[in-house]
């Protein structure tokens, strides 16, 4: 059995009173004392700090770096200027997904990965494979010499730029990047994240330079954050986690990565990009997509379910695996892969001030692999305890198209708790 590591800021959380537990082969953080979702609510409001240490972090230089990229993922790593980034994905020759990813070109001739931290070695054997055809590509494990810290949440912004010691932040524009110095430590500076905030920061340090980066940014505001609310704010942001929304089903079949929305930002066609694995598969996957988005007719065998999001009528909370069924109750049309009870802010709609200290509320909210004919606003239910709770397809669970704060989307007055609430977990 492999040994369990640790990011270089586990003595950090220890210290802070984290709850530690395993996750994809790490102890990370799951809550600090304050709870999950104070967390939440914490990252939504003001800011909130996460280290994200663990996941892999792949860099890829040389000739061929380029074109090997091209081949190996699905996005068009050619469209990347110096100072951007793209969402991505690893496909296989069947239009499955052997990960998601992030590629980063922050430097001319160097291009940065990043992937999920369970499959960290299995990409990394992967890319390897596809490498031996691209000579000359130098391909470089860095995950254990560089840390990772996201920063997330309306006051990011300004608890970062307190941190700089030289150069800039990155443009105001999501994927942005920059390369600027923290006490004297190169930091390079990602408009990236994953909890679905208008601003956010994902900042990538040398380890040694890892505990004051995290020290800085604390004592400027932010929250430390585990990995519970790092679930439940990627949750109510429609935000697949490999295992779940992509990879294998409840039952065992690969989920095809255009059942997953983000396919149509993480995947190009164009003719620029010219072959690349998995290209005929999805290209199929593609075009019964947009047949779906259309309501048309569908042969449902290339793409028979698609990842939407479901909102509980009531307060019964959908967990992943659940049946989801039709509106009557007879048939089943899918499967929950994420679900839990959400907290949120409450402000009168419409209304771009900060949120209220004190008035919140809870909402049990889903990702749900349905039949690919189901579409938003139709009512479906969910198996729970035997019990077929009411729930319906919904388009977002949130909108940030007011920064710098994110706004829920309801589906109706839930009433006002406190600050407790359902454990969610990790995902």
């Amino acid at each position: 059995m492999s040994e369990i590591q640790k990011t270089v800021l586990h003595g950090k959380h220890v210290a802070l009173g984290a709850k530690m537990v395993e996750f994809g082969g790490w102890e990370m953080p799951l809550q600090y004392p304050g709870g999950i979702v104070a967390e939440h609510l914490k990252t939504r409001r003001s800011a909130g700090l996460f280290d994200v240490s663990h996941m892999g972090r792949f860099v890829f230089r040389g000739e061929g770096a380029l074109a090997m990229l091209q081949h190996a993922l699905t996005n068009d790593a050619a469209a990347l200027e110096v100072g951007q980034a793209q969402y991505t994905m690893i496909p296989n020759e069947r239009g499955g997904a052997v990960d998601d990813a992030y590629l980063y070109r922050f430097f001319e001739d160097e291009y940065l990965l990043v992937v999920n931290a369970a499959n960290r070695q299995k990409d990394w054997d992967h890319l390897r494979a596809v490498q031996s055809a691209f000579a000359p590509v130098e391909m470089t494990d860095v995950s254990r010499d560089v840390a990772m810290l996201s920063l997330q949440g309306p006051r990011s912004e300004a608890i970062l730029a307190g941190a700089l010691e030289s150069g800039p932040l990155p443009a105001p524009r999501r994927n942005a990047l920059s390369v600027a110095a923290i006490r004297g430590a190169r930091a390079l500076v990602a408009r990236t994240g994953y909890t679905g905030e208008p601003v956010c920061f994902e900042v990538f340090v040398p380890r040694e330079a890892a505990e004051t980066v995290w020290d800085l940014l604390v004592s400027g505001g932010a929250a430390p954050v585990g990995l519970g609310a790092r679930d439940t704010l990627r949750l109510e942001a429609r935000l697949p986690l490999y295992g779940h929304e992509l990879g294998v089903d409840e039952v065992g079949c690969e989920i095809p990565i255009f059942a997953c929305p983000l396919a149509r930002v993480a995947v190009s066609f164009s003719p620029l990009k010219g072959e690349f694995i998995g290209r005929a598969a999805l290209r199929r996957q593609s075009e019964e997509f947009k047949r779906a988005q259309e309501n048309a007719p569908l042969p449902l065998e290339i793409l028979p379910r698609r990842v939407l999001p479901i909102a509980m009528v009531g307060k019964a909370i959908a967990r992943a695996g659940a049946k989801v069924l039709s509106a009557d109750g007879k048939r089943v049309v899918g499967c929950v892969t994420s679900g839990t009870m959400v907290p949120y802010w409450k402000t009168p709609d419409g209304d771009a001030a900060a949120p209220s200290a004190d008035e919140t509320g809870m909402r049990a909210i889903g990702l749900a692999m349905v039949d690919s004919r189901l579409h938003a606003g139709q009512p479906v239910r969910v198996e729970i305890r035997g019990r077929a709770a009411e729930a319906v397809i919904v388009t977002a669970h949130m909108r940030s198209n007011e920064p710098p704060y994110v706004r829920p989307v309801l589906l109706e007055p839930v009433e006002p708790q406190g600050q407790g609430g359902a454990t969610p977990g990790t995902g």
